[in-house]
């Protein structure tokens, strides 16, 4: 089976919203973009990006744009379906054939090409991974809120510079003097090695 009939295949099995799904797959088939089957809805890539998608649900047919969050949005169409989780997916829902305005998201097809072309993009951020503290630090930092407050505020890569450092000693007496040593930079809200990084 090819891709085609997979998506022929995808409409047909959403009998409430065939005509809905076909409309919209005519308009965005005018585009070169390539047509394919992710997530097993019908999603249209352009320069190996997915930037398209079409899905049916219970009530509404769902029009996706992946890096929607660039569109300018002038016609006030899109909008964000989880605010807490989705960072570039935006998208249009539509019940009715009747709603889709073939004018409307040709000039969101033709931006959404256009940014891509020009290299713009919603990229996702990696998680920051806490720093793993040794016990001395964690300890010394409890005992000392005040300070906890301000190691608390430095970036990750400087917590992590600290607690590699006192992690690092052998000897106790070793880093008992390192935690004294470190406290001021903390306090001042520096890394501990800033002073060998360039601005």
């Amino acid at each position: 089976m090819d891709i085609d009939d997979k998506i022929q295949s995808y409409i047909a099995e959403h009998e409430k919203f065939n005509e809905l799904l076909s409309a919209l797959r005519e308009i965005i088939k005018k585009y070169p973009f390539e047509e394919m089957l992710k997530w097993g809805m019908p999603t249209y890539v352009y320069d190996k990006r997915n930037l398209i998608g079409i899905g049916a649900f219970k009530n509404h047919v769902a029009l996706w744009f992946f890096q929607g969050a660039l569109l300018q949005d002038k016609d006030h169409i899109l909008h964000n379906a989880q605010e807490t989780k989705t960072k570039a997916m935006r998208q249009v829902h539509f019940k009715d054939i009747n709603e889709i305005n073939e004018s409307v998201i040709n000039k969101y097809l033709q931006e959404t090409i256009e940014n891509q072309n020009n290299g713009l993009a919603v990229l996702k951020s990696k998680p920051v991974k806490k720093a793993v503290l040794p016990h001395e630090l964690s300890n010394y930092l409890k005992e000392h809120a005040s300070l906890s407050d301000y190691f608390f505020r430095l970036t990750p890569g400087r917590q992590k510079e600290y607690a590699a450092y006192i992690a690092s000693a052998k000897r106790e007496q070793t880093k008992s003097d390192r935690l004294k040593k470190i406290t001021p930079l903390i306090k001042k809200g520096k890394g501990l090695n800033d002073k060998y990084k360039r601005d």
